[in-house]
């Protein structure tokens, strides 16, 4: 592209690859900057990836594509990324639509199930379509007064939801509310199991950015995986190892110690000793998993 500035970044899962190959190849032979991200082999992964990208970007107006076999599963994990309107589109109707009521900003494609000829339509329309202009969900008529109200609402109260500006948490005297001091005395502190992480338990104290202590048994292990956001881990009691995959890292923390762990580092932790640690993300909580218990023990073994 040299060094031009991407008006689009694209990615795919191997089940959309050729098509997000063709389109790239389309909207480049029209002139339009693309960045090609690829392919990934975890349509998830891809969804992550590109829906974080264009988030981080959003200022220069970037916009995304994305492929997989359905257009469905990539959608999903972009729109994880606040602030991303991520639409599978498998018309020229839903791009229209989309972006018209959505303000869509990153367009999904199912390779199954959608020509080629048919995805260069569907992007065209999406790209050629400004928000709140006429489209098929209104006959192709402009949208009345109190509908552009509307849409011009929607925009800030979209944005809020899923961050600090929407979040509805009690504080220890049951109000709610962004604005509410929060308090959560440890003698008053409940568990509950981590269904995915055997031996541990938590109590999750704010939401968004999420912030949680953690309890796991000696000789619990967590599986390789990474997260949306990076966070913070100050250890209150105990001991853990903690192996940073994707640096080749590993780490022994005990009482006191504190650990900053990257966004989408993978990462696998075994406790050595029952701990409790204070941990805090970078914004909304969530776990992709990179490999399950039984590799996880395996490669634990080998290293130990």
């Amino acid at each position: 592209m040299g060094g031009e500035e991407a008006a689009i970044v694209a990615g795919a899962d191997p089940f959309g690859a050729a098509l997000k190959d063709h389109v790239v190849e389309y909207l480049r032979g029209k002139g339009i900057a693309v960045e090609d991200r690829g392919v990934g082999d975890k349509y998830y992964q891809v969804g992550e990836e590109i829906g974080q990208r264009v988030a981080e970007n959003k200022a220069a107006a970037l916009k995304g594509l994305i492929v997989c076999g359905t257009g469905i599963g990539v959608s999903v994990f972009a729109n994880k990324s606040r602030g991303i309107y991520a639409t599978p589109c498998s018309s020229v109707a839903d791009a229209q639509n989309a972006r018209s009521i959505n303000n869509s900003n990153v367009i999904t494609l199912g390779a199954v199930a959608t020509p080629p000829a048919e995805a260069e339509k569907i992007v065209d329309a999406w790209l050629a379509t400004p928000f709140k202009s006429p489209c098929p969900a209104n006959q192709g008529n402009p949208w009345p007064e109190e509908i552009h109200a509307f849409l011009d609402k929607s925009l800030p109260e979209m944005e809020a939801i899923g961050g600090a500006a929407s979040a509805k948490i009690p504080n220890s005297s049951g109000a709610a509310g962004s604005d509410c001091a929060i308090c959560e005395l440890a003698s008053a502190r409940s568990f509950d199991p981590v269904d995915i992480m055997p031996g541990g338990s938590w109590k999750i104290l704010r939401q968004e950015p999420t912030s949680a202590v953690v309890r796991f048994k000696a000789g619990s292990l967590e599986p390789a995986h990474h997260h949306t956001f990076g966070h913070d881990v100050i250890v209150l009691e105990g001991r853990k190892r903690v192996w940073n995959v994707t640096k080749g890292e590993v780490f022994d923390l005990g009482t006191g110690d504190f650990l900053y762990t990257p966004a989408g580092d993978v990462h696998r932790v075994q406790y050595v000793t029952d701990t409790e640690f204070f941990i805090r993300w970078d914004g909304l909580w969530d776990i992709l998993l990179d490999e399950d218990l039984a590799a996880a023990s395996a490669a634990v073994k080998k290293d130990n």
